[in-house]
């Protein structure tokens, strides 16, 4: 059964952890699964990865970031997440194009119809069945993902460098979304303990998953 689950959350909200617990609950019953993330997923969208969270590059223009990920997008929904559904998976995606208007609408300050019209045009109307919000506080995210990058040696951390009131307006952006879309959102409270998370993600899933 094909099934598209887009985990979503500010810097340090756990979602990589959730994916890959929920990944490895899925497979154990043998269901098909595919892991994947935003920006990335290709070779070409990880390549455009780089270049958007390399801190060296943080006097980006908000226009400039929001076409680079326009465009990974659209090689990412073309290459591998329409041909896996197609197959019968279960996608589950590292961040999708609810981010982008987090981020770029809210975070930037871009153009609200701007923002929907390129994602549109990038996903070409693909949208998740199911978006899970893993919420926390933006001084706690940040404090985890500033202790996780201090042990890589390659570090992505060009919006970890940003001032927090930048991740105070889009955790606000992401919450106003889950308003506005309660039939496919549901949000997790990101500070409860790993497994207590990953049992809720469960609990949010049931009705998708039997």
């Amino acid at each position: 059964m094909a099934l598209f689950i887009t985990f979503e959350g500010i810097e340090g909200s756990g979602k990589t952890t959730q994916i890959k617990l929920l990944a490895d609950h899925l497979l154990s019953q043998g269901r098909p699964v595919l892991c994947t993330r935003e920006p990335g997923g290709t070779p070409v969208g990880d390549q455009i990865r780089k270049v958007l969270l390399d801190a060296q590059n943080q006097g980006m223009s908000p226009l400039c970031e929001l076409l680079l990920y326009a465009a990974s997008r659209a090689e990412h929904c073309e290459r591998v997440i329409r041909p896996a559904l197609k197959e019968g998976k279960i996608v589950l995606c590292d961040r999708f194009f609810d981010a982008t208007v987090a981020y770029q609408e809210g975070g930037r300050g871009l153009p609200k119809d701007l923002v929907q019209a390129l994602n549109g045009l990038a996903t070409g109307g693909l949208k998740p069945d199911v978006t899970i919000f893993l919420d926390c506080p933006v001084q706690t995210g940040l404090g985890r993902a500033h202790r996780r990058m201090a042990g890589q040696a390659e570090k992505e951390d060009r919006f970890e460098r940003e001032e927090e009131l930048f991740h105070e307006r889009v955790r606000a952006r992401y919450l106003q979304i889950a308003g506005e879309e309660s039939n496919r959102f549901r949000v997790i409270d990101g500070m409860k303990p790993v497994d207590d998370v990953h049992r809720a993600v469960l609990s949010a899933l049931r009705t998708h998953l039997p």
